[in-house]
């Protein structure tokens, strides 16, 4: 599943990816994820686009208490797993069919039990069986580096309109590489309303705030 190519002794500033787990401290608990990059590549490992939106919630400029949120292209499932501690009503932390069992380990690890009930991982590919989803059924649409195969982007935009209503956040931390990655943005703006509400200069990682544009009402 590995999507890019990796070479731990040629690119030693990726060798974080290459441990076995990763500990953060989030919403007052340890968070400790299991990494698989040889089995699940770029599915299994903590990518920083995904701390800085943790860092993002936290500061609390995006109310989750009592929210309906889900993560699109999970991975290791941190910032569904942030977004659970942080007091979303329910979160669904979402990936491809493959990753599932990765990522439900990771939920069961770091959820404390009393709060399982309202994390719910679940299988979904972009533009595909939405209809599983409630149309418009959540408050917060989260999705952390997930804007780099360009052969994506019109599912992954269908999704984000299938899944948000127009009182909807749509929250995108991003690092962006390639003139692409700007040209998705561009493609979001046809829809969405979109803000840059934060930027980690260290990480060089941008979040967009997107809020879904009134449908046309043609008289």
């Amino acid at each position: 599943m590995a999507l890019v190519p990796y070479d731990g002794n040629y690119l030693p500033v990726f060798s974080k990816l290459h441990k076995s787990s990763a500990e953060f401290h989030f919403a007052d608990h340890n968070v400790r994820l299991t990494q698989d990059w040889n089995q699940l590549g770029v599915a299994a490992v903590v990518w920083d686009a995904a701390v800085v939106m943790c860092m993002y919630l936290e500061l609390g400029q995006v109310e989750l208490t009592g929210k309906v949120a889900i993560e699109l292209g999970a991975g290791t499932g941190l910032v569904g797993i942030v977004a659970a501690l942080l007091g979303a009503k329910k979160v669904t932390i979402t990936d491809r069919e493959p990753a599932l069992g990765f990522l439900a380990a990771n939920v069961k690890e770091n959820i404390p039990p009393d709060q399982l009930g309202a994390v719910e991982v679940s299988e979904l590919t972009w533009g595909q069986g939405l209809e599983r989803y409630p149309t418009g059924g959540f408050d917060i649409v989260l999705g952390a580096d997930i804007v780099y195969l360009e052969d994506t982007f019109p599912s992954l935009l269908q999704t984000m309109e299938h899944l948000s209503s127009e009182s909807s956040v749509v929250l995108l931390a991003c690092k962006i590489r390639y003139e692409r990655d700007t040209n998705f943005l561009s493609m979001l703006k046809q829809r969405f309303t979109v803000h840059e509400v934060h930027y980690d200069k260290e990480r060089d990682i941008h979040i967009y705030k997107a809020v879904k544009l009134p449908a046309r009402r043609d008289l």
